[in-house]
């Protein structure tokens, strides 16, 4: 092995891990503790809220839901849209609710059927597969944030660039990095502030706000679960893994990476965190970014920390054969149960 490479790997294998689970713990001790110290190595959360200032930019009938493009405040100063899907036809009045988390590409439009100028798709979905529109088309209210970095959220560098999937993921971390914040950090804490939005709407049940999330995407929908018990259950699809054998394998975007986080725990005890709330995993056998094998120890991991709350049937695995991709139907079933069985 590259001897430079292996300096490296004892690095990081030799890092503490001093929150991990460990069975001697009181389970909610444990949870409390790597929660505090996790929220401290993404840079903090704001101590107060600022208003959400909702503006309603768009409303547009499509066949069988009706879709809202909205905007509203995250951070003082930040502003973020949001597409809102709502079903015609839905399961229960008020319907339960999915927050849709894309990965990396051209934004929100790509999980809702739209072409990065916003015009209806006609081509191929690609790895995302439209899903916002198959939760919506499941019964679900389905609100789908701008993930900050892409889309409309980009540096005008980058909007001005002619390329749609280009984004500004590099100049924005090393930004939030320099003043002691993260990306994971900022998009965990935008996507609270989405549920805060969720929380106000009519068509939405209160107490049955679900996440799903992809890639990038699978991160922030974890991790925000991860933190905010507010959400009853999560979907995450091409992430769930360890930091070792993916983000660490290879160059990633900068946004996966949380400076001095392999000193508290690995990737599995952080989505541990959602125990005993629902926790699904989606990981095609052939993802070459965050492949099966890191998958299943990720999902063995989670089985040992759920036993641990009492709750060993709530965290369950879909392993397709695909790549890095959304699969759905599975998932989609396991959300329709999993906010079904709710109070």
């Amino acid at each position: 092995m590259d001897v430079l490479q292996q300096y490296m790997n004892n690095l990081t294998d030799s890092a503490p891990r001093s929150s991990a689970f460990r069975e001697e713990l009181p389970f909610g001790r444990w949870r409390s503790g790597l929660a505090a110290a996790f929220t401290e190595k993404l840079g903090g959360f704001p101590e107060t809220r600022t208003g959400l200032e909702p503006v309603l930019l768009e409303r547009v009938a499509c066949p069988g839901y009706i879709r809202e493009r909205i905007e509203i405040t995250t951070y003082e100063g930040l502003r973020m849209p949001l597409y809102l899907l709502i079903p015609e036809q839905a399961s229960a009045s008020p319907a339960p609710a999915i927050i849709a988390v894309h990965g990396h590409g051209y934004g929100s439009r790509e999980i809702t059927g739209l072409d990065p100028d916003g015009s209806e798709r006609q081509s191929d979905p690609g790895l995302h597969k439209d899903f916002a529109v198959s939760l919506v088309k499941e019964g679900f209210v389905v609100a789908a944030p701008e993930v900050l970095g892409f889309g409309d959220r980009r540096l005008d560098e980058d909007r001005m660039s002619g390329e749609p999937g280009k984004n500004s993921c590099f100049r924005l971390s090393s930004a939030l990095l320099m003043a002691g914040q993260t990306m994971a950090g900022y998009r965990i804490y935008e996507t609270m502030r989405v549920l805060d939005y969720l929380e106000t709407r009519s068509e939405v049940r209160s107490g049955h706000i679900g996440i799903m999330g992809i890639s990038g995407g699978g991160l922030v929908a974890g991790f925000t679960a991860a933190l905010d018990e507010r959400i009853a259950c999560a979907v995450v699809s091409g992430y769930a893994n360890t930091f070792a054998a993916s983000i660490l394998t290879r160059n990633h975007c900068l946004d996966n990476y949380i400076p001095g986080i392999l000193l508290e725990a690995e990737m599995p005890d952080l989505l541990g965190l959602i125990a005993p709330r629902g926790l699904f995993l989606e990981s095609g056998d052939g993802d070459p970014l965050f492949g099966p094998a890191g998958s299943k120890l990720a999902l063995g991991r989670l089985q040992q920390i759920y036993s641990a709350a009492g709750h060993s049937g709530q965290v369950g695995a879909d392993f397709f054969s695909g790549g890095h991709e959304i699969h759905g139907s599975p998932a989609f079933a396991w959300l329709r149960g999993q906010l079904a069985e709710l109070s």
